[in-house]
């Protein structure tokens, strides 16, 4: 029973952190992309750059993202470390304790 919660928790947290520092990274990344001026309307040719709509979304975005990748990813690695050092150290005394006599 530990080996499949900490299997799943494993899997699960890895997912969840690569998930978090890529979104993280790629909402930064937009509000650059948008600060540069390069994010422009097909139909009227108009640039978003600084102060518009697109911008002010892009810092919300990226007030958001700035944690997801600075620090939620990365913790996730401590909790994926935290767990399975405790699996390894506590699973014998599980093993022992839920032992039968005479086996």
């Amino acid at each position: 029973m530990l080996g499949g919660l900490l299997a799943g928790s494993i899997s699960s947290g890895f997912l969840l952190a690569v998930t978090m520092a890529n979104a993280g990274g790629a909402w930064d990344n937009a509000k650059k992309y948008i600060e540069a001026g390069m994010l422009k309307n097909k139909e009227t040719e108009v640039v978003h750059g600084k102060g518009s709509e697109a911008h002010k979304a892009a810092v919300v975005g990226d007030t958001v993202g700035d944690p997801f990748k600075d620090t939620a990813g990365p913790a996730l690695h401590v909790v994926i470390t935290t767990m399975s050092t405790t699996a390894l150290v506590l699973g014998p005394l599980f093993v022992s304790l839920t032992e039968q006599p005479g086996n």
